[in-house]
């Protein structure tokens, strides 16, 4: 029996916009919403965008749904992230750096290592419109409880909240369903 090839995500970010509350009958005409970014993972790694690696399931994702076509990196993490949840360059969302808890200058603007205020994440916004929002992989965006996941439109996350943690050490994940 020949084995099916495995596509894992490590690293990434799935965004799960939904505009059913879990266990609502009623049809809603508005699409369904996933976001996925990955972490180390070229747009020429997918099938959907010609690669020699098989990817069926997000191929198919991709044939039933919309695909970026003109989405760039940060090349890091934390500032493409921010670019992707807040649609701002990552500077104007507070993210030119990378995540830091801690800053010497009393006002550190665009390299203050967290999500500001002024940004406003794809989440808030679709909340607003009476999507469920839910959230699982690497946050990296803000690592103190005022900056995670929950406080900036997420009805849900699980994950990790930092970097650099290890996935496979359950200790290390955060489950939130509140604040």
């Amino acid at each position: 029996m020949k084995k099916q090839p495995t596509f894992l995500i490590l690293g990434g970010l799935c965004l799960t916009l939904s505009c059913q509350t879990p266990g609502e009958t009623q049809v809603d005409d508005r699409p369904n919403i996933v976001i996925i970014m990955a972490d180390d993972l070229g747009y020429s790694d997918l099938g959907c965008y010609g690669s020699e690696i098989a990817t069926p399931n997000l191929d198919g994702l991709a044939k039933d749904g919309l695909m970026f076509q003109r989405f760039y990196n940060a090349a890091r993490c934390c500032p493409t992230r921010a670019s992707l949840l807040t649609g701002l360059y990552p500077h104007e969302a507070g993210m030119g750096g990378m995540v830091s808890s801690v800053s010497s200058d009393p006002d550190p603007g665009p390299y203050q290592g967290f999500l500001n205020e002024e940004s406003v994440t794809i989440a808030e916004l679709l909340r607003e419109a009476d999507y469920s929002t839910y959230m699982s992989g690497k946050w990296h965006v803000g690592e103190k409880k005022e900056h995670w996941p929950r406080t900036r439109g997420f009805d849900r996350y699980f994950g990790l909240i930092s970097g650099g943690s290890s996935y496979f050490e359950m200790e290390n994940y955060f489950q939130s369903t509140g604040i």
